[in-house]
């Protein structure tokens, strides 16, 4: 009767310890690691070389992000990372290779449907508004060597965001993650060569994909 009760008490406890849901007043914290995959679309570089255009390498970093749960369903989502991307030559161009190299910090905000938080595995989609700003701009020497000392300068950019991703619990605290986002990411390059200044256009629009851990607090 005993050994009944105890393995009784400890099945009890064990049920208790299992996954919890996500609800109102959660804050979920993530870490990802995260793939940055460039869908873009360029314009030709102007003045000076009309047929020509760029292309812009995948990157890949780590990311951290924080979900306010507003209600059982609704959550916001704050993400942060950095990137480096390298800017190489297409058409005219394409001999020089790598043109200039760029960080990118798209902090992006979303608001998030969960359609099951009271279930062990929780798929959600979100929406929302990104602000992409680039930095530490800067012309590779191959650019150099050919058209003279180079300055570069990316315009900042504000765009959409669309996201679905699956919460999955392993602990009462503990969960993976899995995060597909699209980012509407326009900017214009601006290239100082002395007197000369050339343009271009580009449409990144990356998808991202990450995939970590997260904690329920």
């Amino acid at each position: 009767m005993r050994i009944s009760t105890f393995f009784g008490l400890g099945t009890a406890a064990l049920l208790a310890a299992a996954p919890a849901h996500a609800e109102k007043g959660d804050v979920l914290v993530r870490v990802r690691a995260l793939m940055v995959a460039p869908t873009e679309k360029s314009g030709p570089v102007t003045p000076s070389f009309p047929g020509a255009h760029v292309a812009v390498n995948n990157s890949y970093a780590p990311e951290l992000d924080f979900t306010y749960m507003v209600t059982n369903h609704i959550g916001t989502e704050l993400i942060l990372a950095t990137t480096k991307h390298h800017v190489s030559g297409r058409g005219s161009l394409d001999s020089l290779g790598r043109l200039a190299g760029t960080w990118v910090l798209p902090p992006t905000l979303t608001a998030q449907y969960h359609f099951a938080p009271q279930a062990k595995i929780r798929p959600y989609v979100g929406a929302g508004i990104n602000y992409t700003i680039f930095y530490s701009e800067k012309s590779s020497d191959a650019l150099d060597a050919a058209i003279g000392q180079t300055k570069v300068r990316l315009k900042d950019s504000v765009g959409y965001a669309v996201q679905a991703g699956l919460d999955f619990d392993l602990t009462s605290k503990i969960f993976a993650n899995i995060d597909v986002k699209y980012i509407d990411i326009d900017t214009t390059a601006r290239l100082t060569t002395g007197s000369t200044v050339n343009r271009v256009r580009v449409s990144l629009d990356p998808i991202v994909v990450g995939v970590g851990l997260g904690m329920r607090f």
